[in-house]
């Protein structure tokens, strides 16, 4: 019996290569910003459409009992803003998912940021500290989906086909059905 002893004694390396290879769970770059973009392109779409139903007077009389600031803040004001983050929320998706122009989710994604940004400094202003980490936390995934899409991991573009168009169609019809419906049924029938 001869032995011949290699730098590999136990044979790992043939038992690797007979073994099929397993599929594990990876974190990649791309797939931690699109999680980031679905998961804060919901909030922001739900977080906007709630204060752009603040259009309604009665609602926006009622808001502040609510969330305090709104009384310090016009009510064209908040419309606006919401209106920037539910443009920023679906801007998060659809551009990168459709592949036609998405160049407009970094963009959206630096928006948000820049919202975050001024959120904060309103609410450090106002003493209400116990916010600001919100507005971090929402600030710092926007500017890594923005820093990310942007340089790190671009999405190219291409044409829109028929088929390719059903996956940014659902997705809408989800921000629809799962923020902005139960945001305005909540808003407008349960009491502040």
């Amino acid at each position: 019996m001869n032995l011949h002893v290699t730098g590999d004694p136990l044979g790992v390396a043939d038992i690797e290569q007979r073994q099929p290879e397993r599929r594990r769970a990876r974190f990649t770059l791309n797939g931690v910003l699109w999680s980031l973009q679905v998961v804060f392109g919901f909030f922001f779409a739900g977080s906007g459409f709630g204060k752009v139903l603040l259009y309604d007077d009665a609602l926006y009389a009622a808001a502040p009992r609510a969330v305090a600031w709104y009384a310090a803040v016009p009510q064209p004001l908040i419309v606006f803003i919401g209106v920037c983050e539910v443009l920023g929320g679906v801007g998060l998706i659809l551009p990168a998912m459709a592949r036609v122009k998405p160049v407009l989710t970094p963009l959206a994604a630096a928006g948000l940021t820049l919202t975050m940004i001024l959120a904060a400094g309103f609410h450090i202003m106002r003493g209400e500290y116990a916010l600001v980490p919100a507005n971090l936390l929402l600030g710092g995934a926007s500017a890594v989906v923005a820093a990310g899409r942007w340089k790190q991991r671009p999405i190219a573009p291409a044409a829109l086909t028929t088929s390719r168009a059903f996956g940014p169609a659902a997705v809408l019809v989800a921000v629809v059905l799962l923020t902005f419906v139960p945001t305005w049924y909540t808003m407008t029938n349960a009491p502040f």
